[in-house]
């Protein structure tokens, strides 16, 4: 198949070369359904390009239009909201089981409640890895704001506390996270939420952003640590700032090599793999920070899926690698048309491989 209106890159080349002869090389097909935030920021030209240069096509789906009646596609990429959504990606998948569908909306949902969420890394064996990985202490509040104080006595949380939502539906509300000094300002909360104890770690995160077998680790700016005075002196929640986008970089900050080195790696790789198994899911990002202090202590403090992908160094060679990948069988016919093209042009030109 070939999709009107598109070029073929080396495929134009050889067409160029052997002039003549039947070209059928094995095209990968992805059909996705974005928002449009999501799709500016993730088909970025410049992935489209090298994409296309591999012979995979990113083509949208109409969403006026049933699902049945489009592609047909090698691969389903979609991050929308909403339940129904979810049952159409759900009901195709029966029909085309052929089609790999990146994620499957059942895992998906699993990472929308943010107690599911921290359940599972509670659950993870990462021993043996060059460090311990866990959660922070937390505490799951239903309802009722003026019942709070008294939870977390009985929990026997320190504070400051960590406020978020606890359900993580893509809106702008579901990631705001604030802090709660004392037990003054946790009736200004609302409920359901979940409460972390804030552990100091030299105001630096570390974000892993996980692409199927392949991980990617970028720095970004946190909070800085808080001292046992300055919790006394504050009697208001304090509203997190956006402090993990691409502008709160810290790769090339001057900080404490102590705070900036990063994860051992077989660490790194055994966490996503585990994560990747229990969760299901191939597209993700880990948000872990690194106790102040130590060197092998590290904390989970969040999951997101389909994370911003466009702003990770060379995203683009990584995810289209990753999409090869999931057609291993048009990766080798694609592999031995072009060896097969390669036989046919250069045995004749007496060793010109030799040449090279």
């Amino acid at each position: 198949m070939r999709l009107s209106g598109e070029g073929h890159g080396e495929e134009e080349l050889n067409e160029e070369m052997v002039k003549g002869q039947e070209v059928c090389v094995p095209e990968i097909v992805v059909g996705y359904a974005l928002t449009s935030k999501k799709k500016m920021s993730f088909l970025q030209p410049e992935f489209e390009a090298l994409a296309r240069n591999k012979e995979i096509y990113f083509v949208a789906i109409d969403l006026g239009k049933p699902l049945a009646e489009q592609g047909p596609f090698d691969i389903l990429l979609h991050k929308l909201p909403g339940k129904e959504w979810g049952h159409i990606i759900e009901d195709y998948q029966k029909k085309h089981p052929e089609v790999a569908v990146i994620d499957p909306p059942y895992a998906i949902e699993h990472l929308h409640n943010r107690q599911s969420m921290l359940e599972d890394v509670a659950k993870l064996d990462l021993s043996d890895c060059n460090g311990n990985v866990g959660i922070p202490k937390h505490l799951i509040i239903e309802k009722d704001p003026q019942s709070i104080a008294l939870a977390v006595e009985v929990a026997g949380l320190r504070f400051p506390l960590v406020a978020k939502p606890l359900v993580v539906d893509g809106s702008a509300k579901s990631h705001q996270l604030f802090l709660a000094y004392n037990q003054t300002s946790l009736s200004e909360l609302e409920p359901p939420l979940v409460l972390q104890e804030f552990v100091n770690h030299g105001g630096l995160l570390f974000k892993i952003f996980v692409v199927g077998e392949a991980i990617k680790v970028v720095r970004r700016f946190s909070l800085p640590n808080i001292s046992k005075q300055e919790v006394f002196k504050v009697d208001s929640i304090f509203r997190f700032p956006r402090v993990s986008s691409a502008a709160a970089s810290a790769e090339e900050a001057e900080l404490d090599p102590g705070i900036t080195e990063l994860p051992p790696t077989p660490l790194l790789q055994k966490l996503a793999r585990e994560l990747r198994s229990c969760l299901g899911l191939q597209l993700f990002n880990i948000d872990m920070i690194r106790e102040y202090g130590t060197k092998d202590v590290y904390y989970v403090i969040d999951i997101n899926y389909f994370p911003g992908y466009g702003k990770v160094p060379d995203y683009q060679h990584v995810f289209t690698e990753f999409l090869l990948s999931l057609c291993p069988n048009k990766k080798k016919g694609r592999e031995a048309y072009f060896s097969d093209m390669w036989h046919r042009i250069c045995l004749p030109m007496d060793g010109c491989a030799g040449g090279l």
